[in-house]
């Protein structure tokens, strides 16, 4: 999988023996920090043998020869996977030998080092809770059932497309949470009252506001020059959503400038929070 910007880039590679997550999302946080660089990602997953960690060297070389430095970040498990990976002539940032070795002389023993971890199944019952999370979300998106709803761990509140799907799917995939998420109509605007099916479950409800003219630009790519889309009604839904969240002091998350990863670990915070209060 490769992501490519035009002009003058540097490459990127981040190399794996599994699905190449975590060497992503690492890589990642690593590179946010410079803004004023244009990146070209490549994601390379599943390096299990010598000789495919041999042609993935070859590859990186390649780029080397084309006058181009890139950076390679791993996170092979595999020794001799990683070992092959590093005789690149490229700059390598090896997130596992990089720690490995020091938490196995924290705790006086080796690793495994077998590969697909951190995002395989070999916690079987956090694996299980994340699956059930998801069936649970995607039976709940967007206010498709009420059917147990006071099993959810988080019930997220909003206008059509604030973004409370992408930000459900995501507590479910990677925290194991039962999310479900009520889309406010317009009838749900007309008063301050928490919906009928919501209204005994406050205490699990998260507000979510955007600007009025994200929303509108997000509406109009699904229905364009529409009364739905327009600035004018998007305004309207986010004042009323805003007031009602206000009347019953529901945590509020803006989504308009806010990744779904910050929105998630902000509704962390507040469940941790209360959790801590209740203990």
């Amino acid at each position: 999988m490769t992501e490519t910007y035009a002009g003058d880039t540097i490459p990127v590679f981040f190399l794996s023996d599994s699905t190449g997550i975590s060497a992503e999302t690492m890589g990642n946080a690593l590179l946010l920090h410079f803004p004023d660089h244009r990146f070209e990602r490549t994601v390379i997953p599943f390096i299990t043998t010598p000789d495919d960690a041999r042609e993935v060297v070859r590859r990186i070389d390649a780029t080397m020869d084309r006058g181009m430095t890139p950076l390679v970040f791993v996170t092979a498990a595999l020794d001799d996977v990683r070992h092959e990976l590093q005789r690149t002539r490229a700059p390598v940032i090896d997130f596992f030998d990089m720690h490995m070795q020091q938490v196995e002389s924290i705790l006086g023993t080796r690793g495994a080092r077998t590969p697909a971890r951190l995002h395989g199944v070999g916690d079987v019952k956090r694996y299980n809770a994340r699956m059930q999370a998801v069936e649970y979300a995607i039976e709940h998106d967007d206010g498709q059932s009420v059917r147990t709803l006071d099993k959810a761990d988080v019930i997220l509140v909003a206008p059509s497309r604030c973004g409370k799907t992408p930000t459900t799917m995501y507590l479910a995939l990677q925290h194991g949470l039962r999310v479900a998420n009520y889309p406010l109509v317009d009838e749900d605007l007309v008063s301050t009252d928490l919906p009928r099916p919501i209204l005994h479950l406050q205490d699990r409800c998260f507000g979510m506001i955007t600007t009025a003219a994200r929303l509108s630009a997000v509406r109009t790519e699904r229905r364009p020059d529409s009364t739905y889309a327009s600035l004018r009604q998007c305004a309207y839904e986010l004042k009323r959503a805003e007031a009602l969240y206000r009347t019953h002091d529901l945590p509020v998350i803006d989504s308009s400038a806010k990744s779904v990863e910050e929105m998630s670990t902000l509704i962390l915070q507040v469940l941790a929070r209360r959790a801590h209060r209740h203990d």
